[in-house]
């Protein structure tokens, strides 16, 4: 099977986040998230834990793995992806991610991808590209 292209949406359910308070400088974070995914990419429920950087009060980087089970485009199995991205200012998030070599299950077995979102605030749904192939 060649390389294709899905899209689909995440509603976040939960964020639970505890930071380390620096001094001075950076801050340390990290948080437990709970998202539900529609349309291309089917998957109720899933697990994310993420470590976050503030550069400043509002901004900074962080990077993050997202285990999924359900469905990619009708396949279903499990798989994990790498997230990495930045959040502005202004509230807006921007983030790359790509599966985890070797990590998908099922009818997914040899899935492998990447894709990306950006998040405005105040946003109920994200929206998600993910550019994959399966073996």
């Amino acid at each position: 099977m060649g390389s294709r292209t899905t899209s689909a949406t995440f509603t976040p359910v939960s964020w639970d986040e505890k930071g380390v308070r620096a001094t001075e400088g950076p801050r340390l974070a990290r948080a437990s998230v709970v998202n539900d995914y529609a349309g291309g990419i089917e998957a109720g429920g899933s697990a994310c834990e993420y470590a976050l950087v503030y550069v400043t009060e509002k901004t900074g980087v962080f990077s993050g793995m997202e285990v999924l089970t359900g469905a990619v485009d009708g396949r279903e199995g499990t798989f994990v992806v790498r997230q990495s991205g930045t959040f502005d200012e202004d509230g807006t998030i921007r983030c790359t991610f790509d599966v985890a070599p070797g990590s998908a299950t099922g009818a997914l077995t040899g899935l492998t991808g990447d894709g990306s979102y950006e998040v405005r605030p105040g946003a109920e749904k994200v929206a998600v590209t993910f550019t994959y192939t399966l073996a």
